[in-house]
């Protein structure tokens, strides 16, 4: 069961405020009765729902983990014709867009889904949804370093810090970290340790709250588990949500 509003927003009818103001104009029917009440209850599998008498379908929710290269983008277009994380999903038929965005330059998990509302918690900073990077830096960060990134670092749009971060090995004159965020700020990794003279080699995004990556080879894709997914969602409990 869900809200009719979102089930109509979902079918691509409008907003979920445009679609309440359809609802409350009597332009839906369920089963072939008028339905003004905003907060009607509709089972897809059970109910037929049409808007000024048209059959209203809905895509069903799907959920995909890719393995996103290096050198791809994240958004649905791009002018200059680079590669898009979506060129290696084009198997999947419904609408969907990525979750949780890496830039150019980075690699590792991105879900790719149709659910905005699990979507928006696993990212919005107040749901606190921890994401797993590793990043290869340049030099030796130390243990002062360290302790700056726990404690918290200043860039141009507030104070970000990480959960935790760890020294796990070293490759050359450079030193691979393991650092665990639950912001959402765009190139927050990158940022933070440029700040403190440490740039970025590589990055790759490991995990997002429960879900890992895993030994899925690069620019690979599956279908999350109904197990994995019913995880995502006790991930993101809505008693973390504040107004």
């Amino acid at each position: 069961m869900m809200r009719l509003n979102k089930y109509l927003a979902h079918a691509g009818i409008g907003s979920r405020r445009h679609c309440d103001e359809l609802i409350t104009a009597g332009r839906v029917r369920i089963n072939g009765d008028t339905i003004r009440e905003l907060g009607t209850q509709v089972d897809p599998d059970k109910h037929a729902v049409s808007v000024d008498d048209s059959p209203i379908h809905a895509e069903r929710f799907v959920y995909w983990l890719l393995n996103k290269p290096r050198g791809y983008l994240c958004t649905t277009h791009d002018p200059a014709g680079r590669p898009l994380a979506h060129d290696l999903v084009p198997h999947i038929e419904q609408r969907v867009y990525t979750v949780g965005r890496l830039d150019e330059d980075s690699e590792g998990l991105l879900f790719f889904t149709n659910d905005g509302d699990l979507a928006n918690q696993l990212m919005h900073p107040r749901f606190g949804v921890e994401k797993t990077y590793e990043v290869l830096v340049a030099g030796s960060p130390g243990a002062d370093d360290i302790k700056q990134l726990l404690e918290g670092v200043w860039l141009s749009d507030g104070k970000v810090k990480a959960r935790s971060v760890k020294r796990f090995k070293r490759q050359g004159d450079s030193t691979w970290l393991k650092i665990v965020l639950a912001e959402g700020k765009n190139r927050e990794v990158r940022r933070m340790l440029a700040k403190l003279g440490h740039k970025v080699m590589r990055l790759r995004r490991t995990a997002i709250g429960p879900i890992k990556i895993d030994r899925l080879p690069k620019g690979k894709s599956r279908k999350l588990s109904l197990a994995e997914i019913e995880t995502l969602r006790k991930s993101t409990p809505s008693k973390q949500a504040k107004p």
